[in-house]
Formats: structure tokens, C-alpha cells, sequence
């Protein structure tokens, strides 16, 4: 009724407008228009429909309407955050490291306690020698192609060019020794183990041209790329296929309670719920902490509650690589070499987390700052201050965890991927108030926190352990 009054009064307003002036008739006739359809809009619970521009940089501008949680959800999904999970990321981050991480990176939802996932790895690509090979069994067989046996002969494929780290070629009459290292031409794999190869800057023995000079076992060799010839059309094919991997959901609980003559008493400090809600979720971080990181995956029967307990695995045993030292002060040579494992063979991220104990960190802390090897420069990340590691490889933040001194690993540490790092939940970490007064349990406030969830490593292959023998 009330829009009708004033659509009626807008009407009487409009004629005797436009008998006085007409001229105005159709500027009062769009602004009645526009009122109209606002209040016929607002008489509908509803304002004008905003809309989402794109900018000319890649951002998003809210015209015709007021910014709403709404629109940011939809223009910046990111942008607004869960309450719990930013209190959760800001209570001692510094101790538990993994578990930081994997809070800003986000996590997936699982629907069941069991997460299933696939790992795809990559070829590989360096192998040695398996037995000595004599360049005298070209003259024997009077062929240019013969046989060598390798550690991996799977890894060969026909049209595959090998590189013979430290054995020299000859130059095109075969007589002269040049610098560049033996290249090998794989004619296909044979049927009684090895390989068939063909030597591209071979020797001549005797009068053969072009042969596979001698080659010690335990030679390095490497699969180049492969050699084509003018009327190919097919190569031998390249299939990869993932494999399998899984994990278990761990449910992690902490309770927290607060008699109600507590709750009311005077107390010489400002000690309340929150407080203790606080203390409690540091401690429930720092036990997901070691169970992320050293946990057993198990399912295990409770005979008392009659039902299985199901623990997570850690991403300790699942990282794909080790480096072992044995020196309690680390020099230039085992930080590259650390370094030079850490970010080859994964093509993986060139910025790389290495969390240790504190011997480990210590052995660190003697590196001398060199051309080669650079540390002391400090960044901020996730929520953590980390110390940087840098070399021709590629970039480490360190920090100390103590987690790894609580599980007697002061000497070691883990290199992490962050790209690669997975947290499942199945259960989000939520807070839930429970009512004991009316179940005639307790007088107190009480409140559980749980979660759900388990770390998984994405590629193996990009994280590697760090253990001293």
C-alpha cells in the first residue's frame, strides 16, 4: 500500500509539473521511472543487482552497488578467511612449521578417513654399466653393433642417444682422440639382456670403423634424446602411469574445562576460557606436529572401545629421497652436495624448506659465507621467519624444530616441497561447546576441538630426508 500511495502522489505531481512546465515532462517522467523500479525492487527484498567489472591489470571492480560478502566471495574467493583457521595460523607458528604450511596452502576436503592419491614420477634417466665392455668385440663379431649390459636396460628405448660420462671420443676417421665425451646410438634392446648400441664418435679397431671403444662397469650413463631418421614416422612409445598411494584421516581431539565457581571466582590475573582454548590448541598443533611428521599409518583395533583407531602416516617415511653425512661441522662441499640432491633429478621448486633439529642447524650455522654458498638473510614466509640458504641449485629456508629434538632427530631434517604438500581433511578443525550441566555430567563449560586430516607428499621424489650416520 504504501508504494501505491506514492506511485499515486508521484503520478498528481508529475500532471501538474507538466502543466506548469512542459518542457520538464520527460525529465520527470525518467526520474519517476527510476523510482518506481527502485521501490518496486526494495518492495521485494531486493536493491539493485551490482555488477563485476574486470580492470585493466587483472583486478575486479564492484560498480552499481555496495561491496557484500557476496560479491567478494565471488569476485575474490581467497579473500575472506574462516575465523577459526586464522586464529589457529597466528598461535606459535614458529613451532610447528608443517603444520603452518599446510594450513596457508589450504586443504582438500576427503570424504572418507582413507585418502587415496596417485604420485607420478618421471623417467629415469642415469644409469652405469653393469659389466666391463672390450673394444676387441667389434673385431670378433666384425660388427659395429654390439652389445652392452647396464644396471637399468628398461630405460632404453630404440632411437635413444646415450652420454659416457668419462670416456673420450675420436674424432670421424677414428684415430684421433678428441674431448668430447663417447655418445652412443641404442639400435633397440636385445633378447638376451643389455642393449644394442651403435657408437656415434667411435674408434676404429682394427679395419672397423666407427666402434665402441672400451667401457669400465660402474660407468655413468646418460639417455639423451632421441635420433630420428628421415622417413620416420613412429617412435617407440612413452607411457607413464601414476601409481597409487594412500593415507589415513587421524582424528585429533583436545578438551578444554572450566568449573562454573572458577569461571565466577576473583582472580589476581586475567585468566579466562579463552586463554586455556588457546593454550590447548598450541598443544594439539604441536602433537599433530610429530604425528605429520614421524606418525605410523596404521589401523589399529581398541578391544576396550570395540572400534578401530586409525593413525596418519607421516611425510618422514614418504619423502622419495635421503642424504646421509657424517661430519658434526657441515663444510662448503657437504652443503653443495645437500644442495645439489635436494633441487636435481625432481623438477621440482627451486625454493625448498629445510626443517631440522638443532645439531643439524648448528652444523649449518658454521658454514662460512662464500661465492658458492650464501646464508644469514632472512625472509618471512607463511607466517614464519626463516634464515635462507643459497646456492647455484637453488634456495633453502632453514629453521629450527624442535620437534625434531623432542623425537631424538636433533641431527637431522627434512627438505619439503611446499608446491607439493597435500593436507587432507575430513573433518575441518572446529570447536564444539559441550553441555554437561544438562546431562547431569558435569558443572563446568566445556569445549572439544577436533580435526580430521593427514599430509600427504604429492611427488616424493621433491622432498628428501637429511639423516646423519
Amino acid at each position: 500500500m504504501k508504494v501505491f500511495s506514492f506511485i499515486v502522489r508521484c503520478v498528481r505531481n508529475v500532471v501538474r509539473c507538466v502543466r506548469n512546465n512542459p518542457k520538464l515532462a520527460w525529465t520527470v517522467l525518467v526520474v519517476l521511472a527510476v523510482a518506481i523500479a527502485y521501490f518496486c525492487g526494495y518492495n521485494e527484498g531486493s536493491v539493485l543487482a551490482a555488477a563485476i567489472v574486470p580492470g585493466v591489470a587483472g583486478g575486479k571492480h564492484v560498480v552499481d552497488g555496495p561491496l557484500t560478502t557476496d560479491l567478494t566471495r565471488e569476485a575474490s574467493p581467497s579473500l575472506l578467511l574462516n575465523e577459526v583457521d586464522r586464529q589457529i595460523v597466528k598461535i606459535r607458528p614458529m613451532a610447528t612449521p608443517i603444520d603452518q604450511i599446510s594450513r596457508y596452502a589450504g586443504s582438500k576436503h576427503a570424504g572418507a578417513m582413507q585418502v587415496d592419491y596417485y604420485n607420478v614420477d618421471t623417467k629415469p634417466t642415469v644409469t652405469t654399466l653393469s659389466e666391463d665392455y672390450d673394444e676387441s668385440t667389434a673385431t670378433t663379431t666384425g660388427s659395429m653393433k654390439v652389445v652392452i649390459k647396464t644396471a637399468n636396460d628398461d630405460m632404453f628405448d630404440a632411437s635413444d642417444t646415450i652420454l659416457v660420462q668419462g670416456v673420450y671420443g675420436y674424432s670421424p676417421d677414428g684415430e684421433t682422440l678428441t674431448y668430447d665425451e663417447l655418445v652412443l646410438y641404442v639400435m633397440g634392446r636385445n633378447s638376451q639382456g643389455g642393449i644394442n648400441v651403435m657408437a656415434v664418435n667411435g674408434k676404429r679397431v682394427g679395419n672397423l670403423p666407427n666402434c665402441v671403444p672400451s667401457i669400465d662397469a660402474e660407468t655413468t650413463l646418460v639417455r639423451m634424446g632421441r635420433a630420428a631418421s628421415e622417413l620416420d614416422v613412429m617412435s617407440p612409445q612413452f607411457e607413464a602411469l601414476p601409481s597409487k598411494a594412500s593415507n589415513y584421516c587421524q582424528i585429533f581431539k583436545m578438551q578444554v574445562e572450566q568449573s562454573t565457581l572458577q569461571k565466577l571466582a576473583n582472580k589476581e590475573a586475567d585468566w579466562t576460557m579463552s586463554d586455556q582454548e588457546e593454550a590447548a590448541i598450541y598443544d594439539m598443533r604441536l602433537g599433530m606436529e610429530k604425528s605429520f611428521l614421524f606418525g605410523v599409518k596404521k589401523r589399529l583395533w581398541d578391544p576396550d572401545k570395540k572400534e578401530n583407531i586409525m593413525f596418519t602416516g607421516g611425510i618422514w617415511h614418504q619423502a622419495g629421497k635421503e642424504f646421509q653425512y657424517e661430519a658434526s661441522v657441515m663444510d662448503e662441499s657437504h652443503v653443495v652436495e645437500l644442495m645439489r640432491m635436494a633441487f636435481t633429478g625432481n623438477n621440482g621448486s627451486k625454493r625448498k624448506v629445510l626443517i631440522g633439529g638443532s645439531r643439524l642447524i648448528g652444523a649449518l650455522s658454521h658454514l662460512d659465507v662464500t661465492r658458492v654458498v650464501t646464508s644469514g638473510e632472512s625472509v618471512s614466509k607463511w607466517g614464519i621467519d626463516f634464515t635462507e640458504l643459497r646456492s647455484k641449485f637453488g634456495t633453502l629456508y632453514l629453521l629450527l624444530s624442535e620437534v625434531f629434538d623432542d623425537c631424538g632427530m636433533a641431527d637431522n631434517g627434512l627438505v619439503i616441497d611446499p608446491e607439493y604438500i597435500q593436507k587432507y581433511s575430513h573433518v575441518p578443525f572446529s570447536t564444539e561447546a559441550l553441555n554437561l550441566k544438562s546431562s547431569g555430567l558435569r558443572n563446568t563449560d566445556a569445549l572439544v576441538l577436533t580435526e580430521a586430516s593427514c599430509l600427504v607428499l604429492r611427488y616424493p621424489q621433491a622432498h628428501m630426508r637429511i639423516v646423519k650416520v
